[in-house]
């Protein structure tokens, strides 16, 4: 028997409901990133531009279900992905509108 090997990533977590705001859409519609792009980042595990301590935090959310962050800078735009501690909904938005 052979084993294959493969890059799929599996999710982590449970995202509950998406929702972005209107400014993190407009601004990824300028830079053409489909949403879909961050929340798949974000579900997989892949914490973006963190520092170590924040992707422990997250890492250690999983386990005792708080809230998970996620930060991606992209061209000249952050944008943040949080999924709440209940897992009922995770957003796309701007820091600045947090």
């Amino acid at each position: 028997m052979t084993t294959q090997t493969t890059n799929q990533v599996m999710p982590l977590f449970n995202l509950g409901r998406t929702v972005a705001t209107p400014d993190a859409l407009l601004a990824m519609k300028g830079l053409k990133i489909p949403p879909n792009l961050l929340l798949i980042r974000h579900h997989c595990g892949d914490w973006g531009d963190l520092d170590q301590d924040d992707q422990e935090a997250n890492n250690e959310a999983l386990e005792n279900s708080t809230r998970i962050f996620s930060a991606y800078e992209i061209g000249d735009v952050t944008f943040w992905v949080i999924t709440e501690a209940d897992r009922s909904s995770t957003w796309i938005l701007l820091p600045e509108e947090y």
